[in-house]
């Protein structure tokens, strides 16, 4: 289990990472929540990996730890509110520019010429 999981959080990661380095705004953004995910993962499996355990102390002997879960839960609504926002920036980027690619606009015109 987790082999799998590790696995998981590796492959998120290096999709997030390859398209965050894309040069258009929607690969970034999506790159931008693969990592998020990831991390999220990561953040719960840090609790260790127990199944069909209750998640608060009471008189059982293996229990799931809350605090994972509660940071994963926190860390979805954050990322939830800051993909919102860079949507909105990227439209408006976009609806200013016609163009939706994230390099500068002087080093695409030096591209072409060459």
């Amino acid at each position: 289990m987790e082999v799998l999981v590790a696995s998981a959080i590796g492959i998120m990661t290096a999709a997030g990472l390859y398209l965050v380095m894309r040069l258009r705004t929607f690969p970034v953004i999506l790159g931008i929540s693969l990592l998020t995910y990831a991390v999220n993962v990561f953040l719960f499996a840090s609790g260790r990996l127990t199944i069909g355990a209750p998640p608060i102390l009471t008189e059982a002997e293996v229990y799931s730890d809350p605090l994972p879960q509660a940071l994963v839960l926190t860390a979805i609504v954050i990322s939830f509110g800051m993909t919102a926002v860079v949507v909105m920036i990227a439209l408006g980027s976009y609806l200013g520019s016609n163009d939706d690619r994230v390099n500068d606009p002087e080093s695409v015109a030096e591209e072409d010429v060459t």
